[in-house]
Formats: C-alpha cells, structure tokens, sequence
C-alpha cells in the first residue's frame, strides 16, 4: 500500500528586505501581501499545512505578531543561516516533502502548485521546480523539495550564499534527481514578484481590477496582461534580480532612492567601478584588506579609502590612540590641547609657516584657506589648476562654460546651485602653462592663486618656482592644495621636494590615517587674515580628528612610509608595463607612484577597466586602473595582483585583435568615466 506523503507548504518572509523594507506588510487591496498569499495558497488541494518561517531578528518581530494574532502557524530560526532555519522548522513534523514559496509571490496561483506538486509524486524525484529554467511569470515560482534530499544537502561549511539561498545549492547539487516544470508557453517576461515599489503598484491594480475575487486564475493575469500591457509597468525589471545580487548591490540601489547620488563621495559610487558588481558596502577592513555584507574578503588594490589610508586601515596604534582619548571624551566645553600640539608639529615639519587652521574635510579646508587668502589680498578674482572640492568658488569657474572644469574635474559640469553672480571669479589655467596663468591675471582683478603641486604632469621650466615670482610681484596669495598628494613623497608637503613657498598649504587625507581632519597652515602675514572674517565651526574642535593625525604622523616619522609606499607605486607601475608588454598592449601611466593610473590606448579603454575590476573580484581583489598605495601591501598581495592582471590583459588582447567580443565578456553596463585629476 502507497503510503501519502505529507506536503508542507513553507512560506518564507522576512521583514528586513533591502529593497523594500516590510514588503510582506505592505496593503494590496484591502490585504496585506502574506494575507493575499496565504488566503490564495489555502485553496490548493494537495497541500496538507502552511508554515510561514521567518527569523529571529527583531525587525520579524511585527510579522510574527501579525501571523499569530489571525492564527497563522509561524516560526522563527537562525537569523543569518536561511537554510538551517528550513530545517529545524520540520524537524518535529511527519513532513515528506516541502513546498518552497517566497512571500514576494503574493499571486501565487494554487492550481499551478498543486500541478508541480503531482508531477513531483509521479515522477518520483528529489527536487522539482518551475524556475530552472522558468517559463512562469516571476513570481510564481513553486519549489518541491523531498525531506531527505533537503537534510541530506545541508553543510553548514556551504558559503554565506547557499546558507540564504536555500535551493540554489540544491539545484546545484548532482548527486539527486531534479526536474523542471514548464509551461507551452514562456511567459517568463510578465513580472508579478514583489521587490520594488513599481511592483507593488502593479500588484494592487492587478489585484483591484478583480475585486472583490482574490482567486483569480494565473490564466485570468496573462489574459489581463495581453489586453492592457501597459498596466504592467515593472516589466523591465531583472528577473530574480535580488537573488543575483550581493547584499551591498542591494543596498546600494534602496541607497539612491532615499541618498541623492546614492552616497556622499562620487568616487566611492559603484557606477565609477562595476555598476553591477561592485560589492559597494564594507563590514570591516584590516590592513589592505576589505570584508564585504556578505563575508567576503578582498585585498584592496584600488583607492585604499580613497587615498586616505597610508598606514593601512584599522591600524592598531593609531586606533587605540584615538580610542584611549574618546574615552576621556571627544569634545567639552573646553579645547582639547591636542590642536595645539598638531599645530606645532605642522609648522615643526613646514618652517616657512607659522600658523596653522583645522577642519575636517578638504572642501572645507579649502574653502577656509579661500576665505583667508581673499581676506588678506583684498581682492576676489581666483587663478586654480587642479581639483579642490565642491563649494561655490570653485564650480563659479563652470558659469560662463560648463567645459572650464573638464580637465580639473569633469566634463560638462553645470553650475546649478552657483549663484550667477559669482561669474567672472574662478579662472582655471593648465598646468606648466605659465602664460596662460599670466595672461589671467593680466586680464583679471586675482588675489589668489590656488594649485595642486603636481598631478599628472611634473613641472617643467621651473613651473612652480615662476608661479611663486609671479604671485609675489603681483601680491597675490598662493595657495597649494595638498590634501593628496601631501606626505605621498617626503613627511609633508611634496612642495618641500621643490623648495618653493607658498602663503597657505592644505591638507587632508592620509593626514590621520582614515580618520576625518585636514590642515590649513600658512605665514603669519596671510594667515591673521582670517580674524578679519568669520570663520568658526562646532565640529572643528572634536579631539578624533587631531589624536589620529598626531599619531599617524609619529608612525610616519619613525617608518619613513613616503618612502614605503613610493617603492610600492614603483612596483606596481612596473606590473603594469610588464603585463602590457607581454600582450602588447599600449597604455598609459600618470600620476606620482604613490598614486598611479593608467588608461588603455583603445577607444574600449573603459570597457577594459569594467572587465578588469569585474574579472578582479571573482579574484577577490578590489581593482581598476588606478592603485593607492599603502605600507600594508605586501609582496603576496603585488604578485596575487600581477598574476590575475596578466591573465584579464590577455583577455583584452584578444579582444584588441578581433578574437573575443569585449561586450559579450562584460557582465552588465560598463563603469562611468573618473575625475580627470590626480586623485
């Protein structure tokens, strides 16, 4: 005698969904999405019980009051470990086999699971589904799983993917039988899933248009579908996009919803990298390392904290110095002395100067040393070449041409925001072009001039030494903005290399070793300007910022890192001509070694640095084109790196010499252009 197997239906939610949060509460119709679900699922004839499992996590709290309050058998697992929760949740049942439904799937319809459900007992397999590949609209994905093959598949040394996604580690696995159910027709294309906000749009109208029946068929939404297409407005959406992406894609596309850009810093933004894979969130960082949400570990071969991080990150001494002064707390009535003493030390290293300025970020910082320097020359007009932030003076440039700033900055850069009024007071000029800095300063009323010291070129015909003479004789303030490129080559300012002086140097970055603080230093004389304006700031005063920079400069002092991390760009910029030179490809090198990049001499260039940040992570290696260097790259992690660079730059040659399609080799759209600058 045929003993019945016992079919359980388990519904898996959660309230914590990156993309929209509490989507299993969210009304359609007069419902909420589990209600719809659960009512429609209760129609089918071969499932014996529904369970919905959820977690333990606080943010399940609300769900399984709800599901309790109206009677729902509900339970609660591992938070994180999606899979051992399935399995615990049918430990005490006289389960057979499992029906797996996600709660995204609120229109789930009941004939179509009782059909997958028959053809799993009658060809008498371990797994059956609807979605490998799928032929049903997303969101009527059914899963039937056999008891033993699911327990049976358990490891908890499966990754942190396999442990959330339950059957996909199943379906993987070719030691069971497994079939899939199609369908005569795809209809894979019609999205009924809920993961956006469109979706739940499209849903409640769906589920409106058939009020008050909330049984309608899967026939009766295709039926709807041909007939008012445009109803269907998700339809452009990536099937089973959630469970291709990681956690930090996830969140960063709920993250440029509710953050203009997505985030604060554009060099940070995933689109500048791999718009699809970068992992684009971190739990923590070590030395050159990088985990990512989702456990991963990477060697960092890219910005290392966009150049702020010359030691390393979580560098221990540094850290437990701040930590130790937090703990007598960051901020009072009163000063911390630790100002004092960073300021002595800054003028200790820079003897031309005598003064010193804190703020917190280089827009800041360059934005006092503006002020001062305006203050002091009495006049307005500003003379910049390079990168210095965000603020009002310095995109005035773009008013009068939304090209000034191309070769600073971006191009086509509009000045929205910018008072129009500021017309005619920021002139950029080019770098080793004195005439063209003469030329505006003859023909404007300047009293600054603003310069990085050196970016991708190094001054030639005494560059920056005739600059000097020029700001001299003209009595104009020159400032250099050395927020990155300060203590990549000595311990201070790079302009110390050259033996120029300027009225005001700024800088930031590697100044406190990932901590915020920058420096504006400069003469007396300039400097005692700033008491004729107003220049004053509540957070200026925190201690975090002054402690990280007085130990990372007292670190940097007794290893000479300028010099560590000099010889490291030198390696890796002969990395990257050797590869180059092996698949003889031409590319092109700039910046100082500490601060290296390099462009491919193709009209592909960025679909090469796609491929090769995308084929860098299979590799667990964060990369691009460009590398900051820091004392904690090793060997190990150069010669890691060297390897799997020359393999994506073999890759690239074929697809130079016509072998290989590059568009076919990238997996999604290729990354936006940088800053055209140093850093």
């Amino acid at each position: 005698m045929e003993i019945k197997k016992q079919i359980l239906a388990v519904i898996q939610a959660r309230m914590n969904s990156t993309r929209l949060y509490g989507k299993v509460l969210k009304k359609i119709g007069n419902s909420t999405c589990i209600e719809i679900l659960l009512k429609r699922l209760s129609k089918s004839k071969l499932i014996d019980r529904i369970m919905v499992v959820t977690s333990t996590s606080q943010h399940d709290d609300i769900l399984y009051d709800k599901l309790n309050k109206i009677g729902v058998d509900c339970f609660r697992g591992d938070e994180t470990n999606v899979y051992k929760r399935f399995i615990d949740a049918i430990k005490n049942s006289e389960t057979s086999a499992l029906v797996r439904i996600t709660a995204d799937c609120p229109l789930i319809d009941p004939d179509l699971v009782d059909k997958i459900i028959r053809d799993f007992l009658n060809k008498n397999v371990d797994y059956i589904s609807n979605v490998n590949p799928p032929f049903f609209p997303d969101g009527m994905d059914v899963e039937v799983i056999d008891r033993n093959f699911l327990e049976n598949s358990y490891s908890n040394k499966l990754s942190n993917y396999h442990l959330e996604h339950v059957t996909t580690h199943i379906r993987e696995n070719k030691n069971f039988s497994k079939s899939n159910y199609e369908n005569e027709k795809d209809y894979s294309y019609i999205r009924l899933t809920l993961d956006e906000e469109i979706d739940l749009e499209v849903i409640d109208k769906i589920v409106k248009h058939f009020h008050p029946n909330i049984y309608f068929s899967l026939e009766e939404i295709i039926e709807l579908y041909e007939k008012n297409k445009s109803l269907f407005k998700n339809i452009e959406l990536t099937r089973n996009e959630g469970s291709q992406m990681n956690n930090g894609q996830k969140l960063w596309k709920k993250a440029k919803k509710i953050i203009p850009g997505g985030n604060m810093l554009l060099s940070k933004r995933t689109e500048m990298f791999h718009p699809l894979k970068w992992p684009a969130y971190f739990d923590k960082a070590q030395g050159c390392n990088i985990w990512d949400l989702d456990g991963n570990k990477y060697i960092d071969m890219s910005l290392m904290g966009v150049g702020t991080n010359i030691l390393g990150y979580a560098h221990e001494e540094v850290d437990n110095y701040v930590k130790r002064n937090i703990d007598k707390s960051n901020m009072s009535t009163l000063n911390c002395p630790e100002e004092v003493w960073l300021a002595e030390k800054l003028v200790e290293m820079h003897p031309w100067s005598e003064m010193v300025r804190f703020a917190r970020t280089g827009g800041e910082a360059n934005s006092i040393a503006i002020r001062i320097a305006r203050a002091c020359s009495g006049k307005n007009g500003i003379a910049i070449c390079g990168y210095h932030g965000w603020h009002d003076w310095y995109l005035a440039s773009n008013i009068n041409d939304s090209e000034n700033l191309k070769d600073h900055l971006l191009p086509g850069l509009e000045a929205n925001g910018v008072p129009k009024e500021l017309k005619n007071t920021t002139f950029p000029f080019h770098y080793n072009d004195l005439d063209g800095l003469k030329k505006i300063i003859t023909e404007n009323n300047i009293g600054v001039i603003k310069m990085e010291v050196i970016r991708n070129l190094k001054p030639s015909n005494n560059f920056l030494q005739e600059v000097r003479k020029l700001a001299t004789k003209n009595n104009i303030v020159l400032i250099f903005d050395e927020c990155t490129s300060g203590f990549r080559e000595n311990f201070g300012g790079i302009h110390l290399n050259y033996q120029v002086k300027p009225d005001i140097a700024i800088f930031g970055k590697a100044l406190g070793n990932g901590y915020a603080i920058t420096a504006v230093i400069g003469t007396k004389n300039v400097m005692e300007a700033a008491q004729k304006s107003f220049i004053s700031s509540t957070f200026w005063t925190e201690r975090i910022g002054v402690s990280a920079a007085l130990k990372t400069l007292e670190i940097m002092e007794k290893i000479k890192s300028w010099e560590i991390i000099t010889n490291i760009g030198k390696k890796i910029r002969m990395i990257w001509l050797d590869v180059a030179d092996d698949n003889n490809l031409s590319i092109n090198i700039s910046g100082i070694p500490a601060l290296s990049s390099f462009k491919f001499s193709s009209k592909n260039n960025l679909k090469y640095k796609t491929l090769i940040t995308q084929e860098m992570l299979k590799n667990s290696i964060l990369a691009s084109n460009s590398v900051y260097t820091s004392v904690s790259h090793t060997t190990e992690c150069l010669d890691k790196y060297s390897v799997h660079l020359n393999k994506i730059f073999s890759l690239i040659k074929s697809c130079e010499n016509g072998v290989k399609d590059i568009d076919t080799l990238i997996e999604g759209p290729i990354c936006h252009g940088g800053f055209y600058r140093l850093n």
